[in-house]
Order: structure tokens, then sequence, then C-alpha cells
């Protein structure tokens, strides 16, 4: 067989020759309204056009002095010029590190320093914080702001400027496929943050494998509407699926309230869509309040929703399905693996749409080709796949990172029969048919009594009730059991009474799983991944007061 690299040249290619005229819109910041809050504007290219500008990025790029290897960062939301970035940069050999937009700036500049990034593409939104860029980041040597409207302050370029006569067929270099592409760094919520270098090779097989029927199953026909931000792990590796397969794109930027995104499924007609979970909840809640208006959303084209960054609610997936006609598939990984490594599907002969298709909908499912998983125990022994023994969650493949940029090996990783693994720092059972049921991270386990207790699955037995909106459980200290559980609950319409909802637990977890006390509370944290703050909330809550009449339920 000839030695063929697998490059994201390809996706230049494809997107110029191939899929030219597949559209890519994007919604930008037009202006604001009168209470200061911006509004949206529509811009619309396509699949070619951003394949030819991707090529006058890197003849700028390589004429600023850029080389391959160099970091190249993002601070940026969805929008065709981030996907100029994503398919210019990596294509010239450089690498393009995605900065996550809500991070502290503090943090930031740390991120910015340990990747040692040579120059900063950004939004004008993320203007204000180039004063501390500038005086703390000094492998910076120039700052490139996006926009259509050419503005750029006093020590910036604008972006059009920067590009404009440069040629669209840039003279792309041969790369080595095991080479960097992408770098992107986890949320860091213990510690700094780690980089995690993608390679081409990695990333191509990524999209081949996330574009297949039983993960996101995209093809030309399809319109594709990432929600999940494009510096979070790679968008899930919807953008490189569409750009491989010639899929359209819609891209939300900053307006991704649930009307806004109703709205741009209806409009775009998209096939396809990926976000988190409470992203997912607000969409919810905009497609039942249109439909309770008797002006409901078609969505008749929309195939499939993916959801993932934390555990998905089967409440949320039989709502989806049975009061609006619309699939839900949830997925699971982390910045490590790419992210996509297992996919949640019912197996074959099993009706989707039953109890047990929904059973096995509400777990991370199976693993993606050429990925594997495995359990052991604490002390590195091996865990039954019986679908019931708890173990931490292991991953390996060839899209799962084999180490840390900068750091090397470090402790998140295992060596198990001449095999490296990562160990995700998830506590899951693994059942004997290969399916995947994520408990609970190890750090968000409740240990009660020296039995634990999986907050996530008393999260998700929560949001099945009718008045519940969103519910984090987390272990608080106990005198007599060491920890408890605790929910926190979003109330939807009238507050459930505590009563209401431990009567509702009954039969779906653990008697004595069920918590000691329910707290209503309007908003919960929100970190920079979409997902809850567990641990601000469990600090927060650290001296509850427990009621008495619950003091013995453990």
């Amino acid at each position: 067989m000839m030695d063929v690299p697998l490059t994201t040249r390809t996706l230049i290619d494809r997107c110029l020759h191939l899929h030219p005229e597949r559209p890519v819109t994007s919604l930008l910041i037009a202006g604001k309204n009168e209470a200061g809050q911006p509004v949206p504007g529509t811009h619309r290219s396509t699949l070619g056009e951003a394949a030819a500008r991707a090529g006058q990025l890197a003849g700028a790029l390589k004429d600023a002095g850029v080389a391959q290897g160099d970091r190249v960062a993002t601070l940026a939301v969805n929008s065709s010029s981030h996907l100029e970035a994503y398919l210019g940069v990596s294509s010239m050999g450089a690498v393009i590190h995605t900065l996550n937009i809500r991070l502290p700036v503090e943090q930031l500049v740390w991120i910015i320093n340990d990747a040692q990034d040579r120059v900063l593409l950004l939004d004008p939104m993320f203007l204000p914080m180039l004063p501390a860029f500038q005086a703390n980041c000094p492998s910076i040597e120039r700052y490139v702001v996006f926009g259509r409207d050419g503005a750029a302050p006093e020590g910036t370029q604008a972006y059009e400027a920067f590009i404009a006569g440069q040629p669209a067929t840039f003279d792309w270099p041969d790369l080595d496929e095991r080479s960097g592409a992408m770098l992107c760094y986890t949320s860091g919520t213990t510690g700094n943050p780690k980089g995690v270098l993608y390679t081409h090779r990695s990333l191509m097989l990524h999209a081949l494998a996330g574009g297949h029927k039983s993960a996101f199953d995209i093809g030309e026909e399809d319109t594709v509407l990432p929600i999940v931000p494009m510096f979070h792990a790679n968008a899930w590796g919807t953008v490189h699926c569409a750009a491989l397969y010639g899929a359209g794109l819609v891209f939300t930027g900053v307006f991704n309230d649930g009307p806004t995104v109703a709205r741009m499924l209806e409009q775009e007609k998209v096939t396809m869509c990926a976000g988190v979970v409470t992203v997912m909840l607000a969409l919810l809640a905009e497609l039942d309040r249109a439909g309770e208006a008797g002006q409901p959303y078609d969505l008749s084209h929309l195939n499939l929703i993916g959801c993932g960054g934390t555990a998905v609610p089967e409440a949320l997936i039989r709502a989806l399905h049975f009061r609006h006609g619309l699939r839900m598939m949830q997925a699971w990984g982390m910045t490590e693996t790419s992210p996509l490594a297992t996919t949640s599907n019912a197996p074959v002969g099993v009706d989707p749409a039953s109890d047990e298709g929904f059973t096995h909908r509400s777990k991370q499912g199976r693993v993606m080709p050429f990925t594997e998983v495995d359990l052991i125990d604490d002390e590195g022994a091996d865990v039954p796949h019986d679908g019931q023994t708890m173990g931490r969650l292991l991953v390996r493949g060839p899209w799962v990172t084999g180490e840390y940029y900068r750091r090397g090996v470090t402790g998140d990783f295992v060596t198990r029969r001449g095999k490296r693994w990562l160990d995700t720092g998830d506590i899951a059972t693994l059942s004997p048919g290969g399916e995947v049921w994520v408990q609970d991270r190890a750090k968000d386990l409740v240990k009660s009594g020296g039995e634990w207790i999986s907050s996530a699955e008393i999260e998700n037995a929560l949001m099945a009730h009718p008045h519940v909106a969103a519910a984090v459980v987390v272990a608080v200290p106990h005198e007599k059991w060491t920890e408890r559980p605790l929910a926190l609950v979003i109330p939807r319409g009238e507050a459930p009474k505590p009563e209401d909802l431990r009567a509702h637990l009954q039969g779906r977890v653990a008697k004595w799983w069920i918590p000691d006390d329910f707290v209503m509370v309007e908003s919960l944290p929100i970190g920079a991944t979409g997902k809850f703050l567990k641990r601000e909330i469990r600090d927060q809550y650290r001296n509850h007061a427990w009621p008495a009449a619950g003091a013995g339920t453990g």
C-alpha cells in the first residue's frame, strides 16, 4: 500500500475542489441594542471561500516569520474566520492553539506563556484583555484582530488587512502526519491546565471515525451546527468532519441562547448539531415554549443532536424524543481523547424508543473504532466487566494523547501489559458487551459510610421530575456517615417539595443514596466548558446544616 500521510491539507483540497459551494453561515456581532446587548448579523460564505482564505492566512503568517511547529493562538468564538484559521494554520505546518475564551485573563496569560505562542488571532470582543497580554506574554510578536470592518487598535493589525494581497494558492508543504497540528489545554479545574498536542494523523483518523453512522453520521448532504465551541476539544471534531465530508456549517458565535439556536436550526435546515447539556436544556425549554404557544419550530430535517461534556440525563433524551420527535445521542470523551471515545446508541434488536432503548442511550455507550477501554481498581488490579463493579476507567487509541505537552508522561497514565493507557479520572462500569457507563468523576463520588454513591445517577433520576430543570448532587461532610449527598435543584415552574423529590427517587436509586436534603436555587455556577462547577458548589455548601429528620437516612 502507498504510504500517504494523513494531514489537514486533505481538508483544504476537498473544500476547494470537491465541495466549494457548500455553505458556511456565521452569526457575527453587528452592533448592540438599547440594553447594550449584542445584536446578530448574518455572514454567508462557502467551504471553497474558507479554504482559499486559509491559503491567504498561511501566506501572511509565513511572511510574518511563522515556521513549522510554531504556535498560532486563537481567542475567538465559532465563525468562518475561525474556520479559516483551523484550515490554514495547521496545513502550513504551524500549530493552531485554541484558547478557552471563558478562562480568566490570568490563566490565559499562563497558558500562552506555557505554549510560547507567537501570534494571537482574536475577536474584537476580547480586546480589553490586550493590555494584560502585551504586558505579560513576551512570546507573542503579533496581534491580529478578526472582523470584516477592518478595525484594529494600536499595536494590532486587522485580519482583512493582514491577509490582503496574499494569493489563495499557497504552496502547502508536505508534512509528517505525526507532527503537531492543534493544541488545546484542559480546563484546569485542579492545578494548572495541561496541554494536549493533536497530530495531523490523530485529527484525520478522528474525523474519519466521527462521520460514521454510529457517531455523528455526517455527509455531503448535511448541514452541521457545532454549538460546542471551536476552542473546546476541536468542537468535538464536528468542524473537521464537515470539511472532510463536505457538509455545510452554521456558526452561532456568541448567540447560543435557546431561541437563537432554535431559529438557526430551522432557518438553515440543520441536520446535525452538537453541544453540552446546559445548552440543550435551554434549547428544550425554547422548543417547549414555542409548542405551548402554538408556534412550534419545524425541525423535521434535524436528524441528530450530539450531546456530552457531562452525563446526559435520560429525561432530556426522552423529552426531545417524545415532545419534539428529535433524536439525541450521547457521546463521551475528554480533551485528551480528541474527544470522541464512545457513542451511545441502542444495540441492534432493541427499539431505541423503548424503556430498554433509553436505558442504553443514557449510558456513555460503546467505544469508537480503534479505541479500547478497561477498568482497574485503586491498586491497579483488573475489575470485572460485569456491568456492576465500578473501577477507574482507562482508555487508549490512535487519537488519545500518550503524554502532555511539555510535561511528558505524568501520573495520569498507567502501563498495563506493555501498553500505555490514560487514566480518565472517571469511575465506570463496563458490561460484557463493552458498554461503558460512567458513574461519576472520581473526585465527585460520595463516600457515605464507606460505600460509594454516584452523584451522576441521582442527578439523572432527579432530572426526570417534571418540576426539575437542572440538578447537581455533591458530597457534603456528615458527622455520622462521613459524607452524604446534597441535591441542588433549579426548579421548572413551581418548586417541588423535598418530600416529593424523595418519593420520586424511591425505586429509581438505592434508598440509602437518596439525598438527605434538597436546596432550591435560581442558578448554579457553570465552568469554562459548560459544565456545572461541582468544586465551587462543594465549597459553598461545605458547612451545610443537615435537617434533623434526614440525618439517619444513610
